[in-house]
């Protein structure tokens, strides 16, 4: 793909920061570590906004499994929740997500297992940090479960019900006779509806799930449920921090972070405004850097996640590599390899060049420098930011299909 001098998509809203905007403007006046610091500042803004969601429930339900699987470690990683039967958790243990560590995935004492009613287990251990709450049961939810959700009704805090371990449910159920799974994943269903609603809890929304299974069932719908109800500021860290072994959640991501383009291609133009030799282009590689490896982590396409990702899935780290395609996955994002990558597309150098010397082109220089850098810079990260993308997708297929063919083999 070429380098064009003209964006490709000009039909959304640009909805730039006036405040950063004039920041970079004011620090061009001085050097090109003052200008990139700002861009910094403003990349690394939306992946520090804090998230804290509860997990709860009785022993041996799966909360520690839960919490490992919707941070992507494995149960054996050594920074995982402890799992086993027993209760292993009798104080909040917090876990932060490992790209994301303003996301906190908190492991709660199961209610049943303390001293505590439910208006007190919740002041015990802090219900105002936590944003959202997850009940957990292995099987029906019990009058605790309810009274809990009562009680965070009651502080106008949001909770969901999972019910883990149907994977394990319908491996039991298909030496039956004319198993179904639907008709065995309703019935579980209805089941658990059914018991909240003998303990006081009317039409709620039972998420099923497998925490060693996460594409099959509800966990897709349950993270989308959860960023929906969300407020908007703490609706993008979840984003970030979601698996992306789900298509949806990688279009969404693609999504997010294409409305950031944007943003970082008018901070462009404004850099390529000053005419000091050389500023955009360092400016723009810094900006480069910067975004293409908030790609690389959100989807988990670094080479810590990568590794995580073969252990959890069974899939061999090399295996992984293997159908990767783009020259920007698995690798440190740094200006060599940005410029390597730049350098090999048709066209790269003569626009570089072109928006150096137009700078001292008297009257027009600075509106057309201006006008190279925008579309340069946001034709390169749309086209990094696809790239990493279609690597993610890639990744999501591998793993599916392998794991759909296990389930099959049983």
């Amino acid at each position: 793909m070429s380098v064009s001098p003209r964006p490709a998509v000009m039909g959304e809203n640009l909805k730039a920061d006036p405040e950063v905007i004039q920041a970079v403007q004011n620090a061009m006046g001085n050097n090109t570590e003052t200008a990139e610091e700002k861009l910094r500042e403003y990349l690394e803004f939306k992946s520090k906004v804090p998230l804290n969601i509860a997990i709860t429930g009785g022993s041996g339900n799966g909360k520690s499994s839960f919490v490992n699987a919707f941070r992507g470690v494995d149960d054996d990683d050594d920074h995982a929740s402890p799992t086993g039967v027993k209760e292993t958790t009798m104080e909040v243990k917090e876990y932060p997500h490992p790209n994301y560590p303003n996301v906190i995935i908190s492991d709660l004492p199961g209610i049943g297992t303390t001293k505590f009613p439910a208006s007190k287990y919740l002041k015990l251990f802090g219900f105002n940090k936590f944003d959202l709450f997850i009940i957990i049961s292995a099987d029906r939810f019990t009058e605790n479960d309810a009274k809990l959700a009562k009680e965070i009704d009651k502080m106008k805090k949001k909770f969901y019900f999972v019910r883990s371990k149907v994977d394990v449910d319908l491996q039991n159920e298909q030496r039956k006779k004319n198993f179904s799974e639907q008709k065995t994943l309703a019935e579980i269903r209805e089941d658990c509806v059914k018991s909240l609603k003998q303990h006081g809890i009317e039409s709620q929304q039972v998420f099923l799930v497998s925490n060693h299974h996460i594409h099959l069932y509800d966990f897709s719908l349950l993270q989308e449920t959860l960023q929906r109800d969300l407020p908007d500021h703490r609706k993008d860290a979840l984003l970030l921090a979601s698996p992306s072994i789900f298509p949806g959640i990688i279009e969404k991501k693609k999504k997010f972070f294409r409305y950031q383009i944007w943003f970082l291609t008018a901070l462009s133009s404004v850099v390529a405004a000053a005419p000091l030799p050389g500023l955009s282009v360092g400016v723009d590689l810094s900006l480069l850097v910067g975004a293409v490896t908030h790609y690389v982590f959100a989807f988990a396409l670094d080479i810590s996640s990568l590794r995580r990702t073969a252990a959890r899935t069974g899939i061999s780290y090399d295996e992984l590599i293997a159908v990767l395609k783009s020259q920007l996955a698995a690798k440190e994002i740094t200006k060599e390899l940005i410029t390597k990558v730049i350098l090999q597309l048709p066209g790269a150098t003569k626009v570089i060049v072109a928006e150096e010397v137009s700078k001292f082109i008297p009257l027009v220089g600075i509106p057309m420098s201006m006008t190279f850098s925008a579309a340069t810079t946001y034709n390169l990260l749309k086209l990094f930011l696809d790239m990493l993308a279609e690597d993610a997708q890639r990744i999501s297929d591998r793993i599916i299909t392998d794991k759909c063919r296990a389930r099959d083999m049983l």
